[in-house]
């Protein structure tokens, strides 16, 4: 049976003598470019697929090595490309950066063919250029739907925490099967029950009939109107009477209401006392520990009296604009701490450090800072709380112990961080072996239970810390 397929050596023998040039252009019919690469890699001929720019210029290749028309991290795939088509007669497909004449990069796949026996070879080139403006594109667009979704996630937290704060009882109701979707903390204290033990449950619940009943056509109107306005309702809860409203919202392809309830029985001019910033702003004057407000840089602001006193100044006016770290901390130390732990956790609690006055006087406080890089006006609260009476207070042991930490912490900058954090393990390490060495009247063997340690390795560090004389026996006297 004869086969009409032309055998390898006769197929090979016809394009050995079809003209390389010739095969070239037919090639680039199936791409954009095709090179004529001779076995050292210079390129003899270049033929066009029809392309216009940015190729036009690329007969200014000719006689040139193949390797120097790529960017300088392209040409070790030209090497493979020109390798695997010697060697297999086809390369597989690379993408390599062309450097045209005006020095612009071109992305352009390659594929390597050798043609005829006499170690010649195509490379037909496809622009990439398009797909390179789709990957563009789509890293782009990924990158718009990462912002938008970090938008939604800080304004879903805002909605949460304005939610959960708010005084008024809120839910948020299906307005279809007319189940709590929802609801904020004062909602749960209303109806006696913790938010989460409210959601599925239909309502109103809570209220006598004729409440109910009232409710029910608050919510009716508010699907029908958008909106429906205040109503007294009672519950049976805890026996008050309160103001109800509902509001009709679209979410997706659902109708929501939320329907909100405040104390009928709280006097506005109470309620509004007890949300004036004003009585926030006196109750913080007249607090007994310091408060001041700087900006993000550590330039006071504003401050109350009790850190007048720290500072030892007589008015705000000799403090603003003043910086903290003239007052509280290390000078350049402290407050890049301060802004360090803001931006990781928000708030910074309890951190101890030193205040100075104007006059000289030192004494150990606590710092707590909170802050609000995005308000209209970025600024930083500290809130002062002077300690030096309850350190007093502190065993001896304890006082010498963080006076002792306190000149480590001099050391910091002209001692290595080994050496510091050695010296402080040594410390720290003996200081609890004298408590519990007080703690078990010298008793070495109820110590040892006390830490939780061998006895042996006590003696040890007995010895390392001379507590123990060196040469003397296994229980001796402390020294």
């Amino acid at each position: 049976m004869s086969s009409s397929v032309t055998p390898y050596s006769t197929r090979d023998a016809e394009f050995g003598e079809l003209n390389i040039e010739t095969a070239a252009s037919l090639l680039a019919v199936s791409g954009d470019i095709a090179l004529v690469i001779d076995r050292a890699g210079v390129i003899r001929d270049v033929s066009l697929g029809g392309a216009d720019a940015p190729f036009d210029a690329t007969s200014q290749w000719v006689g040139r090595p193949w390797v120097e028309t790529v960017t300088p991290e392209s040409r070790t795939k030209i090497d493979t490309l020109m390798k695997e088509a010697l060697a297999t007669g086809m390369s597989k497909r690379r993408q390599v950066n062309t450097v045209l004449a005006d020095g612009v990069d071109v992305p352009v796949a390659y594929t390597a063919l050798r043609i005829g026996r006499d170690g010649n070879l195509v490379a037909v080139g496809r622009d990439m250029r398009h797909v390179s403006a789709l990957q563009q594109r789509l890293v782009e667009s990924q990158q718009a739907m990462e912002r938008d979704y970090w938008r939604l996630r800080h304004v879903e937290t805002r909605y949460r925490l304005l939610f959960q704060i708010a005084s008024d009882a809120i839910l948020v109701i299906d307005a279809a099967t007319l189940k709590v979707l929802d609801a904020n903390t004062a909602a749960g204290l209303v109806f006696g029950a913790a938010p989460d033990q409210l959601i599925g449950r239909a309502f109103p619940f809570g209220t006598e009939a004729a409440d109910a009943q009232r409710l029910e056509e608050l919510m009716t109107t508010a699907r029908s109107a958008g909106r429906a306005g205040d109503i007294l309702v009672g519950l049976a809860s805890d026996g008050r009477s309160y103001h109800a409203s509902a509001s009709c919202f679209r979410q997706e392809s659902s109708t929501l209401l939320l329907v909100r309830l405040s104390a009928a029985d709280v006097a506005p001019a109470v309620a509004a006392a007890a949300d004036s910033p004003l009585r926030v702003l006196d109750l913080l004057e007249r607090s007994p520990d310091g408060f001041v407000v700087t900006d993000l840089d550590g330039y006071v602001l504003t401050a109350n009296r009790a850190f007048l006193d720290i500072a030892g100044l007589a008015s705000v006016e000799q403090l603003r604009g003043t910086l903290l770290a003239t007052y509280i901390g290390r000078p350049g130390a402290d407050f890049p701490v301060f802004t360090s732990m803001l931006k990781k956790h928000g708030v910074v609690r309890l951190m101890a450090t030193t205040a100075r006055g104007t006059s000289g006087h030192q004494s150990e406080v606590e710092v707590s800072a909170v802050w609000a890089p995005e308000s209209e006006e970025p600024c930083i609260g500290f809130s002062i709380r002077d300690i030096g009476r309850r350190l007093a207070a502190s065993p001896q042991g304890a006082r010498d112990l963080t006076r002792a930490v306190e000149e480590l912490t001099t050391l910091v900058g002209r001692v290595a961080l080994r050496d510091l954090v050695r010296d402080t393990v040594d410390l720290v390490e003996r200081h609890f072996i004298e408590a519990a060495l007080e703690l078990t009247n010298d008793n070495r063997t109820s110590a040892a239970e006390v830490l939780g340690v061998s006895r042996q390795s006590l003696y040890v560090k007995l010895r390392r810390h001379r507590f123990v004389a060196p040469g003397s026996g296994d229980d001796p006297p402390v020294s």
